[in-house]
């Protein structure tokens, strides 16, 4: 499906559905199991979204993880800014809640890798259990040498594409615009 928009400088630029409502939904609960088997012989695991449509994401995961599983879920939404990811990042738990513990970075585009890259790096300072990445869109773009270990799709696009994702609970979608 495509849709046209009318930019500002009044040229006609096409979007692409890349993922519809049912879809999502759909690759929510695949990564759930994947989760879920990489972590299967854990009591907890921390699903940690960037704040934004990241954290979004992670508490759908959450959500189906819970329902699939025995695993309790710890939430933790982590304090990016990605204009300027060398500003001090934060979360809303204390590192004591998932020291030791399996981590799940979540969100919801890999496009360059410098938010996810940022993301690690921060969880780094202390000692982890096992650390993996989770995304909805993973894009073939990055700067940085960082993988989702999850995702929901892979595509390849032109560095001048752009993917954005809308969650709405009953009508999220994935953009390629």
């Amino acid at each position: 499906m495509t849709i046209m928009n009318l930019q500002n400088n009044k040229k006609m630029k096409t979007t692409t559905i890349i993922l519809d409502h049912n879809q999502i939904n759909q690759k929510i609960i695949r990564i759930a199991y994947q989760i879920y088997e990489a972590n299967s012989s854990e009591k907890e695991v921390v699903i940690a979204g960037i704040q934004g449509n990241g954290i979004y994401f992670a508490e759908q995961l959450a959500t189906s993880l819970e329902q699939i599983s025995s695993l309790k879920i710890i939430l933790c939404e982590v304090y990016i800014d990605k204009k300027n990811p060398l500003n001090a990042i934060t979360t809303s738990i204390k590192n004591s809640e998932y020291k030791n513990k399996p981590i799940v970075l979540v969100d919801d585009v890999l496009n360059s890798g410098t938010t996810l890259m940022y993301g690690i790096k921060y969880f780094l300072d202390v000692p982890l259990k096992r650390f993996k990445t989770a995304v909805l869109v993973n894009r073939n773009h990055k700067k940085y040498p960082v993988k989702a270990d999850f995702k929901g799709i892979s595509l390849s696009t032109s560095i001048k594409e752009h993917v954005e994702v809308v969650f709405d609970k009953k009508n999220s979608k994935a953009f390629l615009m």
